[in-house]
Protein backbone atom coordinates (compact mmCIF):
# COMPACT_ATOMS: atom_id res chain seq x y z
CA UNK A 1 0.00 0.00 0.00
CA UNK A 2 1.32 3.46 -1.02
CA UNK A 3 1.96 6.11 1.32
CA UNK A 4 -1.14 8.29 -0.25
CA UNK A 5 -3.40 5.91 0.93
CA UNK A 6 -1.66 5.00 4.21
CA UNK A 7 -2.19 8.72 5.19
CA UNK A 8 -5.61 9.83 3.85
CA UNK A 9 -7.25 6.51 4.27
CA UNK A 10 -6.41 5.67 7.94
CA UNK A 11 -8.48 8.88 9.47
CA UNK A 12 -11.55 7.74 7.41
CA UNK A 13 -13.36 10.96 9.72
CA UNK A 14 -11.02 13.70 9.35
CA UNK A 15 -10.50 12.44 5.74
CA UNK A 16 -14.48 12.90 5.08
CA UNK A 17 -15.15 16.14 7.13
CA UNK A 18 -11.81 17.78 4.96
CA UNK A 19 -13.55 16.79 1.39
CA UNK A 20 -16.62 17.96 2.74
CA UNK A 21 -14.64 21.18 3.14
CA UNK A 22 -13.15 21.01 0.05
CA UNK A 23 -16.44 20.35 -1.79
CA UNK A 24 -18.54 23.45 0.05
CA UNK A 25 -14.80 25.88 -0.97
CA UNK A 26 -15.09 24.64 -4.44
CA UNK A 27 -18.58 26.04 -4.90
CA UNK A 28 -17.81 29.20 -3.38
CA UNK A 29 -17.52 31.85 -5.92
CA UNK A 30 -14.49 34.80 -6.61
CA UNK A 31 -13.85 37.14 -3.73
CA UNK A 32 -14.92 39.75 -6.13
CA UNK A 33 -18.36 37.74 -7.03
CA UNK A 34 -18.91 37.23 -3.22
CA UNK A 35 -18.39 41.49 -2.87
CA UNK A 36 -20.74 41.96 -5.52
CA UNK A 37 -23.44 39.75 -4.02
CA UNK A 38 -23.08 41.35 -0.86
CA UNK A 39 -23.07 44.75 -2.16
CA UNK A 40 -26.59 43.53 -3.75
CA UNK A 41 -27.73 42.14 -0.69
CA UNK A 42 -26.95 44.57 1.79
CA UNK A 43 -28.90 47.20 -0.59
CA UNK A 44 -31.99 45.15 -0.67
CA UNK A 45 -31.74 44.55 3.09
CA UNK A 46 -30.54 48.53 3.91
CA UNK A 47 -34.05 49.18 2.63
CA UNK A 48 -35.92 46.95 4.58
CA UNK A 49 -34.39 48.32 7.80
CA UNK A 50 -35.43 51.92 6.60
CA UNK A 51 -38.87 51.03 6.20
CA UNK A 52 -38.86 49.37 9.29
CA UNK A 53 -37.79 52.24 11.40
CA UNK A 54 -34.56 50.58 12.31
CA UNK A 55 -32.88 53.25 14.33
CA UNK A 56 -30.71 53.29 17.83
CA UNK A 57 -29.48 55.94 20.08
CA UNK A 58 -25.64 56.42 19.24
CA UNK A 59 -23.88 55.69 23.16
CA UNK A 60 -21.15 58.31 22.05
CA UNK A 61 -23.41 61.48 22.28
CA UNK A 62 -26.68 60.06 22.20
CA UNK A 63 -28.01 61.40 18.45
CA UNK A 64 -29.91 59.28 17.34
CA UNK A 65 -29.11 56.59 14.18
CA UNK A 66 -31.53 55.74 11.74
CA UNK A 67 -31.15 52.89 8.92
CA UNK A 68 -30.87 54.12 5.32
CA UNK A 69 -32.15 53.19 2.36
CA UNK A 70 -29.08 52.86 -0.39
CA UNK A 71 -31.70 52.46 -2.38
CA UNK A 72 -33.49 55.77 -2.26
CA UNK A 73 -32.54 58.14 -4.88
CA UNK A 74 -30.18 60.50 -3.31
CA UNK A 75 -28.19 57.31 -2.29
CA UNK A 76 -28.00 55.96 -5.98
CA UNK A 77 -26.90 59.40 -7.39
CA UNK A 78 -24.08 59.95 -4.30
CA UNK A 79 -23.08 56.19 -5.18
CA UNK A 80 -22.36 57.56 -9.20
CA UNK A 81 -21.46 60.56 -8.80
CA UNK A 82 -18.55 59.48 -5.54
CA UNK A 83 -17.62 56.25 -7.09
CA UNK A 84 -13.91 57.42 -7.87
CA UNK A 85 -13.29 59.10 -4.69
CA UNK A 86 -14.67 56.02 -2.84
CA UNK A 87 -11.93 54.07 -4.80
CA UNK A 88 -8.67 56.08 -4.77
CA UNK A 89 -10.29 57.72 -1.37
CA UNK A 90 -10.44 53.81 0.81
CA UNK A 91 -7.22 53.70 3.07
CA UNK A 92 -5.59 50.64 2.23
CA UNK A 93 -4.53 51.49 -1.61
CA UNK A 94 -2.00 53.86 -1.55
CA UNK A 95 -0.10 52.06 1.34
CA UNK A 96 -0.21 48.66 -0.64
CA UNK A 97 0.69 50.33 -4.16
CA UNK A 98 3.69 52.75 -2.85
CA UNK A 99 4.73 49.27 -1.28
CA UNK A 100 5.08 47.42 -3.99
CA UNK A 101 7.10 49.66 -6.04
CA UNK A 102 9.67 49.31 -3.28
CA UNK A 103 9.30 45.58 -2.75
CA UNK A 104 8.82 44.65 -6.96
CA UNK A 105 12.23 45.97 -7.65
CA UNK A 106 14.07 44.36 -4.72
CA UNK A 107 11.78 41.36 -5.37
CA UNK A 108 12.87 41.13 -8.98
CA UNK A 109 15.82 41.82 -8.64
CA UNK A 110 16.95 39.10 -6.44
CA UNK A 111 17.71 40.32 -3.22
CA UNK A 112 14.89 38.31 -1.37
CA UNK A 113 15.36 34.84 -3.03
CA UNK A 114 19.05 35.31 -2.61
CA UNK A 115 19.00 36.70 0.98
CA UNK A 116 16.83 33.59 2.05
CA UNK A 117 18.51 31.53 0.26
CA UNK A 118 21.95 32.35 1.92
CA UNK A 119 20.28 32.15 5.49
CA UNK A 120 19.20 28.96 5.21
CA UNK A 121 21.84 27.56 3.77
CA UNK A 122 24.69 29.14 6.27
CA UNK A 123 23.03 27.89 9.58
CA UNK A 124 24.28 24.82 10.76
CA UNK A 125 22.37 21.85 11.28
CA UNK A 126 21.35 21.46 14.93
CA UNK A 127 19.74 25.00 13.76
CA UNK A 128 18.34 24.11 10.50
CA UNK A 129 15.03 23.88 11.56
CA UNK A 130 14.29 26.92 13.70
CA UNK A 131 16.07 28.54 10.87
CA UNK A 132 13.68 27.76 8.19
CA UNK A 133 10.16 28.26 10.54
CA UNK A 134 12.40 31.68 11.52
CA UNK A 135 12.65 32.67 7.72
CA UNK A 136 9.53 31.76 6.91
CA UNK A 137 7.86 34.18 9.44
CA UNK A 138 9.54 36.80 8.29
CA UNK A 139 9.07 35.72 4.13
CA UNK A 140 6.10 38.24 4.07
CA UNK A 141 7.62 41.02 3.68
CA UNK A 142 8.78 39.74 0.70
CA UNK A 143 5.29 39.42 -0.73
CA UNK A 144 5.25 35.95 -1.97
CA UNK A 145 9.03 35.09 -2.08
CA UNK A 146 8.57 32.41 0.62
CA UNK A 147 6.19 30.71 -1.47
CA UNK A 148 8.16 30.29 -4.40
CA UNK A 149 12.03 30.31 -2.83
CA UNK A 150 11.92 29.37 0.85
CA UNK A 151 9.42 26.08 0.76
CA UNK A 152 11.63 24.50 -2.12
CA UNK A 153 14.62 25.43 -1.29
CA UNK A 154 13.84 23.87 2.33
CA UNK A 155 12.92 20.89 1.07
CA UNK A 156 16.28 20.55 -1.37
CA UNK A 157 18.55 21.54 2.02
CA UNK A 158 17.02 19.31 4.36
CA UNK A 159 17.53 16.71 1.65
CA UNK A 160 20.98 17.43 1.38
CA UNK A 161 21.19 17.06 4.95
CA UNK A 162 20.13 13.32 5.04
CA UNK A 163 16.56 14.50 6.58
CA UNK A 164 13.45 14.15 5.23
CA UNK A 165 12.83 16.77 2.36
CA UNK A 166 8.75 16.33 3.15
CA UNK A 167 10.29 17.91 6.85
CA UNK A 168 11.74 20.97 6.08
CA UNK A 169 8.80 21.70 3.09
CA UNK A 170 6.30 21.21 6.44
CA UNK A 171 8.70 23.46 8.24
CA UNK A 172 8.79 26.16 6.30
CA UNK A 173 5.03 26.11 5.44
CA UNK A 174 4.98 26.17 8.58
CA UNK A 175 6.65 29.76 9.21
CA UNK A 176 5.61 30.83 6.12
CA UNK A 177 1.93 30.44 5.80
CA UNK A 178 1.17 29.65 9.35
CA UNK A 179 3.13 32.92 10.68
CA UNK A 180 2.07 34.47 7.99
CA UNK A 181 0.92 37.82 10.25
CA UNK A 182 4.05 37.41 12.11
CA UNK A 183 7.45 39.86 11.11
CA UNK A 184 10.05 41.38 12.98
CA UNK A 185 9.08 44.31 10.17
CA UNK A 186 6.31 46.23 9.17
CA UNK A 187 4.94 44.41 5.78
CA UNK A 188 2.25 45.85 3.11
CA UNK A 189 -0.35 43.76 5.00
CA UNK A 190 -0.18 46.39 8.01
CA UNK A 191 -1.18 48.54 5.69
CA UNK A 192 -3.64 46.65 4.23
CA UNK A 193 -5.49 45.74 7.31
CA UNK A 194 -4.82 48.95 9.57
CA UNK A 195 -6.47 51.25 6.59
CA UNK A 196 -9.50 48.36 6.56
CA UNK A 197 -9.32 48.36 10.67
CA UNK A 198 -9.59 52.77 10.53
CA UNK A 199 -12.66 52.95 8.05
CA UNK A 200 -14.43 50.84 10.05
CA UNK A 201 -13.90 52.31 13.61
CA UNK A 202 -14.40 55.88 11.85
CA UNK A 203 -18.15 54.52 12.06
CA UNK A 204 -18.29 54.95 15.71
CA UNK A 205 -14.93 57.20 16.05
CA UNK A 206 -14.74 59.92 12.97
CA UNK A 207 -11.66 61.06 14.22
CA UNK A 208 -10.10 57.49 14.85
CA UNK A 209 -6.45 56.32 13.44
CA UNK A 210 -4.73 52.97 12.88
CA UNK A 211 -1.29 53.72 12.40
CA UNK A 212 0.63 50.88 10.04
CA UNK A 213 2.21 49.97 13.60
CA UNK A 214 -0.99 49.10 15.68
CA UNK A 215 0.37 45.48 15.82
CA UNK A 216 4.22 45.67 15.75
CA UNK A 217 4.72 44.64 19.11
CA UNK A 218 2.90 41.39 19.50
CA UNK A 219 3.62 40.42 15.63
CA UNK A 220 7.31 40.35 16.62
CA UNK A 221 6.46 38.52 19.79
CA UNK A 222 4.91 36.14 17.93
CA UNK A 223 7.89 35.18 15.55
CA UNK A 224 9.87 33.63 17.96
CA UNK A 225 6.95 31.93 19.45
CA UNK A 226 6.06 30.61 16.07
CA UNK A 227 9.58 29.17 15.30
CA UNK A 228 9.96 27.32 18.47
CA UNK A 229 6.66 25.72 17.99
CA UNK A 230 6.93 24.76 14.69
CA UNK A 231 10.46 23.32 15.17
CA UNK A 232 9.10 21.13 18.01
CA UNK A 233 6.70 19.36 15.95
CA UNK A 234 8.38 19.01 13.23
CA UNK A 235 11.37 17.19 15.06
CA UNK A 236 9.21 15.50 17.52
CA UNK A 237 6.45 14.40 15.73
CA UNK A 238 6.18 15.11 11.78
CA UNK A 239 9.92 13.84 11.14
CA UNK A 240 9.58 10.78 12.71
CA UNK A 241 6.19 9.98 11.34
CA UNK A 242 7.94 10.79 7.80
CA UNK A 243 10.82 8.95 8.40
CA UNK A 244 8.68 5.84 9.52
CA UNK A 245 7.09 5.68 6.28
CA UNK A 246 8.08 4.73 3.06
CA UNK A 247 11.56 5.80 1.75
CA UNK A 248 11.56 8.63 0.06
CA UNK A 249 12.93 9.83 -3.50
CA UNK A 250 16.49 11.88 -4.36
CA UNK A 251 15.51 13.49 -7.37
CA UNK A 252 19.22 14.96 -9.16
CA UNK A 253 20.51 18.08 -7.46
CA UNK A 254 21.00 21.20 -8.73
CA UNK A 255 24.12 22.20 -9.73
CA UNK A 256 25.34 24.92 -8.00
CA UNK A 257 26.73 28.04 -10.00
CA UNK A 258 29.43 29.62 -8.66
CA UNK A 259 29.39 33.21 -10.37
CA UNK A 260 25.67 33.78 -9.63
CA UNK A 261 26.31 32.60 -6.08
CA UNK A 262 29.46 35.45 -5.82
CA UNK A 263 27.26 37.72 -8.01
CA UNK A 264 24.58 36.80 -5.23
CA UNK A 265 27.42 37.36 -2.43
CA UNK A 266 27.97 40.66 -4.08
CA UNK A 267 24.86 42.18 -4.18
CA UNK A 268 24.15 40.93 -0.55
CA UNK A 269 26.99 43.57 0.66
CA UNK A 270 26.06 45.78 -1.16
CA UNK A 271 21.99 45.60 0.05
CA UNK A 272 23.56 45.64 3.85
CA UNK A 273 25.40 48.79 3.05
CA UNK A 274 23.18 50.65 1.73
CA UNK A 275 20.24 49.58 4.24
CA UNK A 276 22.81 50.08 7.30
CA UNK A 277 23.96 53.62 5.52
CA UNK A 278 20.21 54.18 4.80
CA UNK A 279 19.32 53.66 8.43
CA UNK A 280 21.89 55.91 9.51
CA UNK A 281 20.17 58.88 7.51
CA UNK A 282 16.86 58.29 9.15
CA UNK A 283 18.21 58.28 12.77
CA UNK A 284 20.46 61.70 12.18
CA UNK A 285 16.76 62.78 10.85
CA UNK A 286 15.06 61.52 13.83
CA UNK A 287 17.53 62.71 16.42
CA UNK A 288 19.23 65.55 15.04
CA UNK A 289 18.19 69.02 15.48
CA UNK A 290 15.51 70.57 13.22
CA UNK A 291 12.33 67.92 14.50
CA UNK A 292 12.20 66.52 10.54
CA UNK A 293 10.77 63.22 11.89
CA UNK A 294 10.12 64.43 15.44
CA UNK A 295 6.40 66.88 16.43
CA UNK A 296 8.27 69.92 16.89
CA UNK A 297 5.55 70.81 20.34
CA UNK A 298 6.56 67.71 22.11
CA UNK A 299 9.35 66.29 20.69
CA UNK A 300 7.67 62.60 20.09
CA UNK A 301 8.25 60.42 16.99
CA UNK A 302 4.90 60.47 15.96
CA UNK A 303 5.69 61.80 12.70
CA UNK A 304 8.87 58.93 12.23
CA UNK A 305 5.47 56.71 12.76
CA UNK A 306 3.43 57.99 10.36
CA UNK A 307 6.07 57.96 7.66
CA UNK A 308 6.63 54.20 8.32
CA UNK A 309 5.16 54.17 4.67
CA UNK A 310 7.40 56.45 3.15
CA UNK A 311 10.69 55.64 4.74
CA UNK A 312 10.12 51.52 4.18
CA UNK A 313 9.14 52.28 0.46
CA UNK A 314 12.61 53.94 0.02
CA UNK A 315 14.33 51.69 2.26
CA UNK A 316 13.00 48.36 -0.50
CA UNK A 317 13.86 50.65 -3.43
CA UNK A 318 16.92 51.21 -1.80
CA UNK A 319 18.82 47.75 -0.86
CA UNK A 320 16.86 46.29 -4.38
CA UNK A 321 18.52 49.15 -5.95
CA UNK A 322 21.81 48.29 -4.40
CA UNK A 323 21.76 44.79 -4.39
CA UNK A 324 21.00 44.75 -8.41
CA UNK A 325 23.75 47.05 -9.53
CA UNK A 326 26.17 44.83 -7.43
CA UNK A 327 24.76 41.41 -8.82
CA UNK A 328 23.66 42.24 -12.02
CA UNK A 329 20.53 41.82 -12.65
CA UNK A 330 20.15 45.52 -12.81
CA UNK A 331 22.40 46.96 -15.66
CA UNK A 332 20.23 50.44 -16.31
CA UNK A 333 17.64 52.58 -14.93
CA UNK A 334 14.80 50.81 -17.83
CA UNK A 335 15.74 47.48 -15.71
CA UNK A 336 14.86 48.98 -12.05
CA UNK A 337 11.61 50.71 -14.19
CA UNK A 338 10.51 48.26 -15.48
CA UNK A 339 10.93 45.66 -11.84
CA UNK A 340 8.94 48.34 -10.15
CA UNK A 341 6.33 48.60 -12.91
CA UNK A 342 6.15 44.58 -12.77
CA UNK A 343 5.49 45.06 -8.75
CA UNK A 344 2.47 47.43 -9.60
CA UNK A 345 1.14 45.25 -12.82
CA UNK A 346 0.91 42.24 -10.81
CA UNK A 347 -1.83 43.96 -8.44
CA UNK A 348 -3.97 44.37 -11.44
CA UNK A 349 -6.17 41.19 -8.94
CA UNK A 350 -6.04 42.66 -5.69
CA UNK A 351 -6.93 46.95 -7.49
CA UNK A 352 -10.64 44.93 -8.93
CA UNK A 353 -11.10 43.60 -5.34
CA UNK A 354 -9.96 46.70 -3.59
CA UNK A 355 -13.04 48.53 -5.81
CA UNK A 356 -15.69 46.19 -4.50
CA UNK A 357 -14.24 45.91 -1.25
CA UNK A 358 -14.58 49.97 -0.75
CA UNK A 359 -17.70 50.06 -2.69
CA UNK A 360 -19.32 47.54 0.46
CA UNK A 361 -17.30 49.48 2.94
CA UNK A 362 -18.83 52.94 2.15
CA UNK A 363 -22.13 51.78 1.58
CA UNK A 364 -22.21 49.61 4.65
CA UNK A 365 -21.29 52.77 6.30
CA UNK A 366 -24.16 54.88 4.57
CA UNK A 367 -26.51 52.62 5.25
CA UNK A 368 -25.89 52.85 9.41
CA UNK A 369 -26.24 49.54 9.59
CA UNK A 370 -22.58 48.73 10.98
CA UNK A 371 -23.43 51.59 13.56
CA UNK A 372 -26.93 49.50 14.41
CA UNK A 373 -25.88 46.00 13.95
CA UNK A 374 -22.54 47.38 16.31
CA UNK A 375 -25.12 48.87 19.23
CA UNK A 376 -27.54 46.27 19.11
CA UNK A 377 -24.43 43.47 19.48
CA UNK A 378 -22.72 45.28 21.83
CA UNK A 379 -25.53 45.81 24.50
CA UNK A 380 -26.27 42.00 23.81
CA UNK A 381 -22.69 41.24 25.05
CA UNK A 382 -23.12 43.74 27.85
CA UNK A 383 -26.39 42.01 28.94
CA UNK A 384 -24.71 38.68 29.46
CA UNK A 385 -21.68 40.62 31.38
CA UNK A 386 -19.16 38.82 28.48
CA UNK A 387 -15.73 40.38 28.95
CA UNK A 388 -13.30 41.55 26.62
CA UNK A 389 -10.88 38.40 26.57
CA UNK A 390 -13.90 35.88 25.58
CA UNK A 391 -15.00 38.01 23.17
CA UNK A 392 -11.63 38.75 21.22
CA UNK A 393 -10.71 34.70 21.39
CA UNK A 394 -14.21 34.23 19.75
CA UNK A 395 -12.57 36.61 16.95
CA UNK A 396 -10.01 34.33 16.70
CA UNK A 397 -11.80 31.52 16.44
CA UNK A 398 -14.32 33.37 13.45
CA UNK A 399 -10.97 34.24 11.64
CA UNK A 400 -9.97 30.61 11.71
CA UNK A 401 -13.32 29.18 10.16
CA UNK A 402 -13.88 31.77 7.39
CA UNK A 403 -10.13 31.30 6.61
CA UNK A 404 -10.70 27.55 5.59
CA UNK A 405 -13.06 29.00 2.95
CA UNK A 406 -12.05 32.43 1.82
CA UNK A 407 -8.25 32.57 1.78
CA UNK A 408 -8.00 36.14 1.16
CA UNK A 409 -7.30 38.03 4.83
CA UNK A 410 -8.29 41.31 3.07
CA UNK A 411 -11.54 40.25 1.49
CA UNK A 412 -12.35 38.16 4.85
CA UNK A 413 -11.25 41.46 7.14
CA UNK A 414 -13.02 44.05 4.82
CA UNK A 415 -16.40 42.03 5.49
CA UNK A 416 -15.71 41.36 9.02
CA UNK A 417 -14.37 44.50 10.28
CA UNK A 418 -17.56 47.07 10.10
CA UNK A 419 -19.14 44.59 12.11
CA UNK A 420 -16.35 43.23 14.47
CA UNK A 421 -14.49 46.48 15.22
CA UNK A 422 -17.53 48.86 16.28
CA UNK A 423 -19.15 46.34 18.29
CA UNK A 424 -16.16 46.06 20.47
CA UNK A 425 -15.58 49.47 20.32
CA UNK A 426 -18.90 49.83 22.18
CA UNK A 427 -18.12 47.20 24.81
CA UNK A 428 -14.26 49.31 25.83
CA UNK A 429 -12.12 47.22 23.06
CA UNK A 430 -9.95 49.44 20.99
CA UNK A 431 -9.60 48.53 16.93
CA UNK A 432 -6.10 47.54 17.14
CA UNK A 433 -6.55 45.01 20.04
CA UNK A 434 -9.41 43.31 17.56
CA UNK A 435 -7.39 43.23 14.53
CA UNK A 436 -5.08 41.47 16.22
CA UNK A 437 -6.84 39.02 17.16
CA UNK A 438 -8.37 38.47 13.82
CA UNK A 439 -4.80 38.30 12.43
CA UNK A 440 -3.89 35.26 14.70
CA UNK A 441 -6.77 33.55 13.49
CA UNK A 442 -6.23 34.34 9.98
CA UNK A 443 -2.62 32.49 9.61
CA UNK A 444 -3.51 29.76 12.08
CA UNK A 445 -5.85 27.45 9.07
CA UNK A 446 -3.67 28.53 6.08
CA UNK A 447 -1.86 25.76 6.43
CA UNK A 448 -4.27 22.95 6.10
CA UNK A 449 -7.02 25.02 3.61
CA UNK A 450 -6.88 23.63 -0.02
CA UNK A 451 -7.96 26.63 -0.85
CA UNK A 452 -5.06 28.61 -0.22
CA UNK A 453 -3.57 29.84 -3.29
CA UNK A 454 -0.14 28.39 -3.27
CA UNK A 455 -0.79 24.92 -1.80
CA UNK A 456 -0.94 23.16 -5.57
CA UNK A 457 2.58 24.41 -5.44
CA UNK A 458 3.50 23.27 -2.10
CA UNK A 459 1.94 19.49 -2.93
CA UNK A 460 4.10 19.46 -6.76
CA UNK A 461 6.78 20.10 -4.39
CA UNK A 462 6.08 17.23 -2.13
CA UNK A 463 5.29 14.85 -5.01
CA UNK A 464 8.97 15.57 -6.09
CA UNK A 465 10.18 13.06 -3.17
CA UNK A 466 6.95 11.16 -2.74
CA UNK A 467 5.30 11.06 -5.85
CA UNK A 468 2.00 9.77 -4.21
CA UNK A 469 2.02 13.02 -2.00
CA UNK A 470 -2.34 13.78 -1.93
CA UNK A 471 -4.10 16.53 -0.29
CA UNK A 472 -4.94 14.64 2.41
CA UNK A 473 -0.82 13.65 3.31
CA UNK A 474 -0.73 17.47 3.18
CA UNK A 475 -3.67 18.35 5.50
CA UNK A 476 -2.85 15.32 7.66
CA UNK A 477 0.92 16.99 8.01
CA UNK A 478 0.00 20.19 8.61
CA UNK A 479 -2.35 19.84 11.08
CA UNK A 480 -0.36 19.06 14.18
CA UNK A 481 1.29 22.26 13.34
CA UNK A 482 -2.05 24.27 12.69
CA UNK A 483 -2.82 22.86 16.26
CA UNK A 484 0.09 23.79 18.00
CA UNK A 485 0.31 27.20 16.38
CA UNK A 486 -3.51 28.02 17.39
CA UNK A 487 -2.38 27.22 21.23
CA UNK A 488 0.94 28.98 21.71
CA UNK A 489 -0.22 32.07 19.99
CA UNK A 490 -3.94 32.62 21.66
CA UNK A 491 -2.04 32.05 24.86
CA UNK A 492 0.53 34.53 24.06
CA UNK A 493 -3.19 36.50 23.15
CA UNK A 494 -4.14 35.90 26.60
CA UNK A 495 -0.65 37.15 28.20
CA UNK A 496 -0.38 40.43 25.97
CA UNK A 497 -3.93 40.94 26.72
CA UNK A 498 -4.45 40.38 30.57
CA UNK A 499 -0.95 41.93 31.41
CA UNK A 500 -1.76 44.83 28.85
CA UNK A 501 0.81 44.98 27.21
CA UNK A 502 0.88 47.71 24.00
CA UNK A 503 -0.26 46.41 20.66
CA UNK A 504 2.47 48.18 19.10
CA UNK A 505 3.64 51.40 19.84
CA UNK A 506 1.15 53.40 21.88
CA UNK A 507 -1.71 51.46 21.42
CA UNK A 508 -3.64 49.88 24.22
CA UNK A 509 -5.93 47.04 24.05
CA UNK A 510 -8.78 49.71 26.07
CA UNK A 511 -11.38 51.86 24.01
CA UNK A 512 -12.93 54.83 25.55
CA UNK A 513 -16.46 56.28 23.84
CA UNK A 514 -15.14 60.12 22.95
CA UNK A 515 -16.74 61.92 25.69
CA UNK A 516 -17.43 58.96 27.55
Amino acid sequence: MNEASTTTDRPGRLRRALDAIERAGNKLPDPVTLFILSIALLMVISALMAAAGVGALNPADGTPIQAVSLLAPEQIRRLVTELPQIFTGFPPLGVVLIMMIGVGVAERAGLFSAALSGLVRAVPRPLLTLTIVFAGCNASIASDAGFVVLLPLSAAVFAASGRHPVAGLSASFCGVAGGFTANLSITTLDGLLSGMTQAAARLIDPDYVVQITSNWFLMMALVPVISIVGTVICERIVEPRLNAGPPWIDPAPAQEDPERAARERRGLRAAGLALLAYAGFIAMLAWAPGDALRDPADGDFDPLLRGLIGILFLAFLLAGLAYGIAARTIRSDRDAVKMASQGVSEMGGYLVLVLFAAIFVTLFGWSNLGALMAISGADFLKSIGAGGLPILIMVILIAMTTDLLIGSASAKWAILSPVLVPMLMLIGISPEATQAAYRLGDSTTNMITPFMAYFPLILIVAQRYRPDFGIGSMMALMLPYTVAVFIASTALFVVWYEFELPFGPGVSRDYALPGG
